[in-house]
């Protein structure tokens, strides 16, 4: 089977994860019918359908259809595009009448397959829906369509002085509803927290059509449950989101960043204490690189951060920020660790690099933030986006290498590298198996072995990118019996007849 074509083997994944879904769910396919009904409530060019009368093509849906990574596939005829939340839930109300399958989806960056269809369930793409509501620059609260890409948010509030909360890779394509629905964790949760904290409102349409506004600005409001945290990471199974209130921390007046060369893993906790306890108030990353993920983003042009000697004799680099009030203050605190540092008696780091400018701070960053893409060039990517206890980061990687090799699928010929990047700040490690191809061996030797590893640390098997499809088999890793109970409690009481995104999040 390690012979499988590339074609091949993306069929065999795709069949695969097909069969683990096959369970019947009672869903209606779209019809004729049904497009003429979505007609009277979208215009023409907001419904793309392979349908009679449209004439589109399936490989005109093929970018609805898949996902980022092109490993999850569905087959759906029709993606549907309102502009409103009104024709959101009028979209809504006519798919739970005639139980048809709805998948939300944004910009569709999501690694775990939630925004793309298991089967042929309709699309229902908030792309359209990108609209500023509105913007207090005194309080930072911003109010926004979910369609909104954060990238544009960023640069909509970048002349107030604010910046959002959350910044992730993908921040060019994501969509702030995506980011919401998805509890997006990304590189600023350390100094500003997760979604749960900064979402103050949600407007939702729930899966009979009912608008659910709770699209509050308040900051306090203390009146019986919380409703729109539990829409926050349900990825779209309990409702589509389609306005989101969230509060904006004012923009640091300086940003610095260095990045540190580690002669050893074991060095990085205690560096961290340091860490924190010199630079306070003004960290607001820390970000850990092993050396097989630093090289694959030199390689494949992300950046260089040090030079060949700066890097002889480093296992693994670390990334920390700085965003304060004051650049010469902070300026000085950096300098002071980086002193303190290379002259300890035992030196944690074997060396440094400042940023000196703008355009510097940026190549840093470039560097960590193009891992991703760097591991996707280099090969089929097998991500897993775990919480583990930090001491356990290495252990993990090394074992899943070595786990990898007992099998014989350690080689160009399968698993090409396994490397380990992430959030020390936030316990997140983004475990990445690089292979020629997916192949089912590649598949039964990680799962349920990487899922039984986090388990034995009593860790998350995501700690960001959600559940989507690629992991509904394995919640029990994370979650008790009772939790996976009332979680389908809810979805009962939510969504009776099943229509929100099946076959996500819960089997």
């Amino acid at each position: 089977m390690l012979s499988l074509s590339r074609h091949a083997a993306r069929r065999s994944a795709i069949r695969s994860w097909r069969a683990h879904h096959s369970a019947p769910l009672q869903l209606n396919s779209v019809t004729e019918q049904d497009l003429a009904h979505f007609a009277k409530i979208l215009p023409p060019s907001a419904i793309l359908s392979t349908l009679p009368p449209s004439s589109l093509s399936s490989e005109d849906l093929d970018q609805y259809n898949s996902d980022w990574m092109r490993k999850y596939r569905g087959t759906s005829t029709t993606v549907l595009k309102p502009k409103t939340t009104e024709q959101v839930s009028e979209i809504v109300k006519w798919c739970n009448e005639r139980r048809i399958g709805i998948v939300p989806q944004g910009g569709n960056t999501g690694l775990v397959g939630g925004s793309v269809p298991i089967r042929d369930e309709v699309i229902l793409s908030l792309s359209n829906m990108s609209k500023v509501r509105s913007f207090d620059s005194v309080s930072g609260i911003l109010v926004a369509d979910a369609g909104c890409i954060l990238q544009s948010l960023t640069d909509y509030i970048a002349p107030h002085n604010h910046i959002m909360p959350i910044d992730l890779g993908a921040k060019g394509s994501c969509q702030i509803g995506g980011n919401v629905a998805t509890n997006a964790g990304g590189l600023r949760l350390l100094r500003y927290g997760s979604l749960h904290g900064t979402v103050l409102g949600l407007e939702v349409v729930l899966p009979d059509g009912t608008i659910l506004d709770q699209l509050t600005t308040l900051r306090k409001d203390n009146t019986g449950y919380d409703l729109k945290q539990l829409f926050i990471g349900a990825e779209g199974t309990l409702g589509i989101i389609t306005g989101v209130s969230i509060l904006t921390p004012p923009a640091p007046q300086a940003s610095n960043n260095v990045i540190l060369a580690l002669p050893s893993f074991k060095n990085v906790l205690p560096l961290y204490e340091i860490v924190k306890r010199q630079l306070s108030e003004i960290l607001s990353a820390f970000e850990y690189i092993d050396r097989a993920s630093y090289d694959l983003a030199v390689k494949h042009g992300q950046g260089r951060a040090l030079s060949d000697e700066d890097v002889e004799g480093a296992e693994c680099f670390v990334l920390v920020e700085t965003s304060g009030g004051r650049r010469e203050h902070d300026e000085e605190k950096l300098a002071d660790l980086l002193e303190s540092l290379l002259e300890a008696e035992e030196p944690l780091i074997n060396t440094g690099v400042l940023s000196q400018s703008p355009a510097q701070f940026s190549s840093l960053w470039a560097l960590r933030e193009g891992v991703t893409e760097a591991v996707s060039k280099e090969g089929k990517p097998y991500k897993y986006d775990i919480s583990v206890p930090l001491s356990s980061f290495q252990d993990v990687v090394d074992g899943t290498r070595e786990h990898l090799k007992s099998r014989g699928l350690l080689g160009d010929h399968a698993v090409k590298y396994v490397v380990g990047y992430g959030h020390v700040g936030d316990g997140n490690l983004h475990l990445n198996v690089v292979a020629k191809s997916y192949t089912p061996e590649i598949q039964a030797a990680l799962e349920p072995y990487v899922y039984e590893v986090v388990a034995s640390h009593r860790g998350s098997i995501s700690a960001e990118h959600g559940v989507g499809a690629m992991k509904t088999h394995a919640l029990h890793y994370s979650k008790s019996d009772v939790s996976i109970a009332w979680m389908k409690k809810i979805k009962e009481i939510f969504d009776p007849r099943g229509i929100m995104n099946p076959g996500k999040v819960l089997e």
